[in-house]
């Protein structure tokens, strides 16, 4: 028999998070059978604010429990944010994974996080005793460790929306559905009257956490198009320092070699 609270509100969640040790259930699709944890599990379905979607002074902001299938559907969802969730797993897993669980999860593979890192999003992050806002890159400490308080949860992806009309995405996988990714990559660029306005990559797969350098993407911003292809080399040469895969079920020779013809790729997809 399995042991848990279900809460109706997000207030008796906290309330049950604080009092009690927990673990956070939300759609369960990564949960591992026979895995021995301590704690009573704390259902999150019937928590309706955790299933908020709604926009803010140019946020977007995504609620914990919303599922891949939910976000999938949702007219606000944004064209980069939905190509990704497509290609998660089969429709039966999107219907009960959700966000919140795939970032939580604090795996360098989860493709919901890739998209978060490009796009500099933040988590809520919530206990009884107030609310937090942390940058993704901040709360992943490695690989399965969360700057995450035993008496928090996230609640929100916060999703800033104002660069992502202008982007790219690649799941290089063994198969073509249900494949986890062996390397994954999503890039931002944007380009005004001729001008690199913002540059943004990320890599999952790669490395304990999504490798995500903007001060390696600033080497393109504020650039002509033709000054940007004369660093271009340049840029890609510090990629190919700053990525240094880890062994997986490819060699890293293999991984970063990949990396670096997909960052090439979508620099000339922008005609750099």
């Amino acid at each position: 028999m399995v042991n848990g609270f279900v809460p109706t509100s997000l207030k008796e969640a906290l309330e049950i998070r604080s009092a009690y040790e927990t673990i956070p259930y939300a759609g369960g699709t990564d949960l591992m059978i026979g895995e021995s944890r301590p704690g009573s599990y704390l259902f999150l379905h019937a928590v309706p604010e955790l299933k908020r979607v709604y926009t803010e002074d140019g946020v977007l902001h995504l609620g914990a429990a919303c599922t891949f299938t939910e976000l999938l559907e949702h007219p606000l969802t944004p064209a980069l944010l939905r190509e990704a969730l497509s290609q998660i797993a089969a429709p039966a897993i999107r219907n009960e994974a959700t966000i919140g669980g795939n970032v939580g999860n604090g795996s360098a593979k989860a493709d919901s996080a890739l998209i978060f890192f490009a796009a500099d999003a933040s988590l809520k992050l919530e206990s009884k005793g107030g609310a937090r806002i942390l940058p993704i890159q901040e709360f992943y400490l490695g690989r399965k460790k969360l700057a995450l308080r035993p008496d928090e949860l996230i609640t929100e992806v916060l999703l800033p929306l104002r660069w992502l009309d202008h982007w790219a995405y690649q799941k290089v996988g063994a198969r073509k559905a249900l494949a986890i990714s062996r390397v994954s990559f999503a890039g931002l660029l944007t380009i005004e009257n001729g001008v690199v306005a913002h540059c943004a990559t990320a890599f999952g797969a790669v490395s304990a956490v999504v490798v995500r350098r903007a001060d390696l993407d600033a080497m393109l911003v504020g650039k002509t198009v033709g000054q940007a292809k004369l660093v271009k080399e340049e840029y890609l040469a510090a990629f190919d320092r700053a990525i240094t895969p880890t062994r997986g079920r490819v060699s890293s020779e293999y991984r970063k070699k990949v990396c670096l013809n997909l960052l090439r790729d979508f620099l000339e997809q922008f005609g750099i």
